[in-house]
């Protein structure tokens, strides 16, 4: 009797049968799924086979470089958290490249392909500016296209069920929604993003009443994008809670209702979510028994407690 062939080589084999765009599928699902705490034991044959095809330079850049093009105003406010925890202005790494299958297979096929083969010849020429023009022209066309399927209810309902097809995550078609409005209001970002120093050492009243100014202008025609505003905040605070000053100091009181009526009071969910963030984080750090680094994690999600209770109603 022929001896059964090991488990790894039978595993390797099956995965051989799928197309290469089905492994890298089926490897962004079960990232996102491992991220979102689900138990992934079995699972890690099928993890190390597809990661050492797809992550051969250890990144994690699901993209091509039309796509990586494509997605360029969005990577101030992309997060490594999987879509169901990216927070109002974020969008989750991991639904770009189910949002991008979707709308090279599903919404504009053609205009997709042309997009490629034209975005190939830019960078086949070393000519990185008419690369970054084909690919605000396809932004431009994509944009214009989502605003009409996504504006009824039954077109958004046909728009999720599509995008289904290409991850198991509802909260991608969420992630879709936040991208027609980082589309909409990509040079005004950009052009916040720019005016933003690198890092904010310190964040008290001088700063905070400058950067006010910044962003009350900004608000006048980018209503809708300003939590991707105050997130390129976040990301150059070197204590990210302080965010939620833009809410505290606006209000005439430290009431609740007098907080949430100030234009900037989603700055307060996007505190509580990093403290959420971090519990995950001291979770799965005490699984792994690493205590020093859960220490850490404890004294900052202490931290940003004290800084709440001093900024919020008692």
């Amino acid at each position: 009797m022929a001896q059964s062939k090991p488990p790894t080589e039978r595993i390797r084999e099956y995965l051989g049968q799928l197309t290469p765009r089905t492994r890298g599928r089926l490897l962004t699902e079960a990232e996102r799924l491992q991220l979102c705490g689900d138990d992934m034991t079995g699972f890690e044959v099928i993890l190390v086979e597809l990661r050492a095809e797809f992550r051969k330079d250890h990144t994690y850049d699901r993209v091509d470089h039309g796509s990586r093009y494509f997605f360029q105003p969005l990577e101030p406010i992309v997060a490594e958290n999987t879509p169901e925890r990216a927070n109002f202005g974020q969008i989750s790494r991991g639904s770009l490249a189910p949002i991008w299958e979707w709308i090279n297979q599903d919404l504009l096929p053609t205009m997709a392909r042309d997009y490629t083969n034209t975005m190939k010849q830019a960078l086949g020429a070393n000519n990185t500016r008419e690369a970054q023009q084909v690919a605000a022209a396809f932004q431009n066309k994509v944009g214009k296209y989502l605003e009409s399927t996504l504006g009824a209810a039954d077109a958004a309902d046909r728009a999720r069920a599509a995008l289904a097809m290409y991850t198991s995550s509802r909260a991608a078609f969420g992630d879709l929604n936040k991208m027609l409005c980082v589309l909409r209001a990509r040079d005004a970002l950009a052009e916040f993003n720019k005016s933003l120093p690198a890092k904010f050492n310190k964040f008290e009243d001088e700063q905070l009443a400058e950067l006010r100014v910044r962003l009350d202008a900004f608000r006048t025609k980018n209503a809708d994008a300003v939590p991707f505003a105050l997130m390129m905040v976040v990301k150059r605070l070197k204590t990210p809670w302080q965010v939620i000053r833009f809410a505290t100091k606006a209000a005439r009181s430290k009431a609740a209702a007098d907080i949430a009526a100030t234009p900037y009071a989603i700055a307060v969910p996007m505190v509580l979510e990093q403290v959420d963030d971090r519990r995950l984080a001291l979770r799965h750090t005490l699984r792994a028994n690493r205590i020093p680094i859960a220490k850490d994690i404890l004294t900052d999600i202490y931290n940003i407690e004290r800084a709440l209770r001093a900024n919020w109603p008692s």
